[in-house]
């Protein structure tokens, strides 16, 4: 009687209980459908990509009309203007990317219709570099939206130095260093190849974490670009990427600029000052690199005429690299202005590729603007004491106990001072009648 009485009870809560998961389960199904109907509603509503005709083919033919015809809108000056270089150079450029890259080849859709030309493209990416523009500034002109545009930045960058990087950032061959070991003796310096320094490039868009790395002095992140530059502007050597807050000295701990010499894969270099027999050409610099065989410092407090002479044409001379950042910055605006970009890889190839054209353009134009006459080095003339020792040869292999005498001989501070002391009787023997009569 006990069980029996009991069972009502019992019937009652399974009832109960399954009447209230009845309701929940009904509850939680129907706010899960009207979930999913109001993301599907929404999908239905949202704001389509607009589709943009921007006739692609008035873009090009408007850009041919105007640069590129028999008879251009613009004149020879005005295209060196606005796309930095002359244009025999640029079509060089065009012509190897269309040929070689398939990004910059002009394609056809599945109805004929055809793609942006090749000289859409690069204009785009040229003009991007020089302007330091937005990159939807190109779209009224050259008709192209601003992922495109990016992408043309992108592939230009890499294709300029995948195509042109061993010719336009290669070592100093033997007839480069004879020529410029030919001009610094004319200028006064035998045995000098081009100074070195370094400048900044400002990175807006850094991350937040890295900023303290970066930062340093005006509290805005930089990357440190250390270059060689010689006398027509050409940049030899470029070391980019340390942080802003490296002074130069850090930066050259860090630099390969010596590596060849180092390895023993630079060519020999002899030459005498003063009666002085020297083996390793040497940099110009400011004041804060240290006083090493490879580098001559001008003097802080020069006393004495030879002195302040030497002091004078030291800084002088080295205001190539000085004048080499000026002219890369004015002819490419992106490097002059904050970097925008949050990748440091795409800056470096940007910093990279805009190094890259700027010593094409130093080559092109290079005899229209050269300050030295050099025919008697071309005909094999004159009297020079410095010269490269095309005998010696960079195949010797190397070990552990030559890389650091040959370390040792470029930190050596007695080398320096000699050298600096051979050269200020030098430059006081060549130049002094000329201070005298002033």
């Amino acid at each position: 009687m006990a069980s029996s009485s009991q069972n009502p009870f019992d019937e009652s809560i399974d009832e109960a209980f399954d009447q209230y998961f009845d309701q929940y389960f009904d509850q939680t199904y129907h706010n899960l459908l009207n979930a999913q109907s109001d993301q599907a509603d929404e999908r239905r509503t949202r704001k389509k990509r607009v589709f943009i005709e921007r006739n692609r083919e008035e873009g090009h033919l408007r850009l041919w009309n105007d640069y590129f015809s028999d008879t251009p809108t613009y004149p020879e000056n005005l295209f060196r203007r606005r796309f930095r270089m002359k244009k025999p150079l640029f079509i060089r450029i065009v012509d190897r990317l269309s040929n070689e890259v398939q990004f910059f080849r002009q394609k056809q859709d599945v109805t004929g219709r055809l793609g942006l030309s090749a000289l859409q493209k690069c204009t785009t990416a040229i003009r991007v570099l020089a302007y330091g523009s937005a990159l939807d500034a190109v779209d009224e002109y050259l008709r192209l939206g601003t992922t495109t545009a990016r992408l043309c930045v992108e592939n230009f960058v890499e294709a300029i130095i995948d195509l042109f990087g061993d010719e336009y950032l290669r070592r100093p061959t033997p007839a480069d260093l004879q020529r410029l070991l030919h001009i610094g003796e004319l200028r006064g310096f035998p045995g000098m190849v081009g100074s070195i320094d370094c400048m900044h490039w400002e990175w807006k868009n850094c991350p937040t974490a890295w900023k303290g790395q970066y930062s340093r002095g005006s509290g805005k992140p930089t990357i440190v670009l250390e270059a060689v530059a010689s006398y027509d502007l050409w940049i030899w050597h470029a070391f980019f990427g340390p942080p802003g807050t490296l002074n130069d000295i850090n930066v050259l701990d860090r630099s390969p600029v010596f590596d060849d010499i180092i390895y023993g894969r630079a060519p020999q270099v002899n030459f005498s000052v003063n009666g002085t027999e020297y083996h390793l050409a040497y940099y110009l610099t400011d004041g804060i690199y240290p006083k090493w065989a490879t580098f001559i410092q001008s003097i802080p407090i020069p006393q004495g005429p030879k002195a302040v002479l030497f002091a004078q044409r030291q800084e002088a001379v080295r205001k190539d690299v000085e004048r080499a950042f000026g002219v890369l910055q004015a002819r490419f605006a992106i490097v002059k202005n904050p970097a925008l970009s949050w990748d440091k890889v795409k800056i470096g190839k940007i910093m990279r590729a805009c190094i890259i054209l700027h010593n094409m353009i130093v080559e092109n134009e290079r005899d229209e603007y050269s300050q030295y006459d050099v025919s008697d080095f071309q005909q094999g003339e004159g009297s020079r004491s410095s010269h490269v020792d095309l005998n010696y040869s960079t195949d010797i292999p190397t070990n552990i106990a030559n890389q650091m005498g040959v370390r040792t001989r470029i930190r050596d501070r007695q080398t320096h001072q000699q050298l600096k002391g051979d050269l200020v009787e030098h430059i006081w023997r060549k130049f002094g009648r000329d201070q005298d009569n002033n």
